[in-house]
């Protein structure tokens, strides 16, 4: 029987993180299940030796760890049947979105640390390992195994890099990007708009082909600069128009792609939805059967020749939004 994890998922988006999840248990495991869900959590189960290919790619949840079970705040007798790892431990608390205000967290905490120091020293300052405690729907406890590297994917922000446009996801919406097409480690992925160069940085790190290409021949250089300044490598690239990516890039794993929008945008002139709907008629001959493309635009669309999957929305600020579209060819 396969062990439960627990995912502590971000509460940017009401349920791209959920979606990201999911995804990346399609790409990196041969099964799973997923067991429960709720806000700001999944629980799901699947083989340990597949956990930290997972962990590695996944970019809106926070941690996963060894799931403990569900409690209430009155009743957490459950876990005296717990057998933690050897070694110290601390019990750590977050309320997702504010919930179970009514419940005293640190007198939970005491309940349940004096519960689990049966058998384990309390350490509060250096443990060695980490309780989490997620406090939502209900009370979920889960060991703590692998945390979300924030810092580095802010230290590959759009500001970081060499070359670069204000106009660009954040590195972990791009990784999150990628995730959400379920594409394997290993498969190849293109981005037909791809600017300084942002997703297929991330493609790279987390060990796919990456493939760009822009018409605009300037941008290709300046991706190809980024990429050489992380030590990274582009399988492919191309300075074509979109209408040009089937035949120069047949095949293709997953396309992954956040096209030009906004007043600064270079188009060569043409009308900015005429270039969604000329891209919506090319990705599909460049994407093999059945894989998807995601594609971030400004507002919905939908691209007749494929298969609209989801629109998941993120909402940046007063005036933008970014609606990420999951299409299956």
């Amino acid at each position: 029987m396969n062990p439960q994890y627990f995912f502590e998922l971000s509460g940017e988006s009401k349920d791209m993180p959920l979606a990201e999840a999911i995804r990346c248990l399609e790409a990196e495991t041969d099964s799973f299940e997923v067991v429960k869900s709720g806000p700001g959590y999944m629980v799901a189960s699947f083989d340990e030796r597949f956990l930290q290919g997972v962990a590695d790619r996944i970019a809106l949840t926070h941690s996963i760890g060894l799931y403990l079970g569900e409690y209430t705040p009155d009743d957490v007798s459950g876990l005296e049947s717990v057998v933690l790892p050897q070694g110290s431990f601390a019990v750590r608390a977050k309320r997702f979105e504010g919930m179970m205000k009514d419940t005293d967290s640190q007198g939970l905490i005491r309940k349940i640390g004096g519960i689990l120091s049966r058998n384990n020293d309390v350490n509060l300052r250096e443990p060695d390992v980490v309780v989490r405690m997620q406090m939502c729907d209900a009370v979920h406890l889960y060991i703590e195994q692998h945390v979300t590297d924030t810092d580095l994917l802010e230290k590959r922000k759009v500001g970081e890099r060499p070359f670069f446009s204000p106009i660009s996801l954040h590195p972990k919406y791009a990784r999150a990007l990628i995730n959400l097409t379920g594409v394997r480690r290993g498969g190849t992925v293109l981005d037909p708009f791809c600017g300084t160069g942002g997703i297929v940085i991330e493609a790279a790190e987390m060990g796919m082909k990456a493939v760009a290409s822009d018409f605009d021949e300037e941008m290709v250089i300046g991706c190809q600069e980024n990429m050489d300044f992380y030590g990274l490598e582009l399988a492919d690239f191309e300075t074509i128009d979109i209408g040009e990516i089937g035949e120069r890039f047949p095949e293709m794993d997953a396309i992954c792609t956040d096209p030009p929008y906004g007043r600064s945008t270079k188009t060569g002139g043409e009308n900015i939805d005429h270039i969604y709907a000329r891209a919506g008629e090319a990705i599909p001959k460049s994407l093999r059967k059945g894989a998807r493309a995601g594609v971030v635009l400004p507002h919905t669309v939908e691209f007749p020749m494929m298969t609209l999957e989801n629109v998941y929305l993120q909402k940046v600020h007063g005036s933008l939004s970014r609606h990420y579209h999951i299409f299956r060819n």
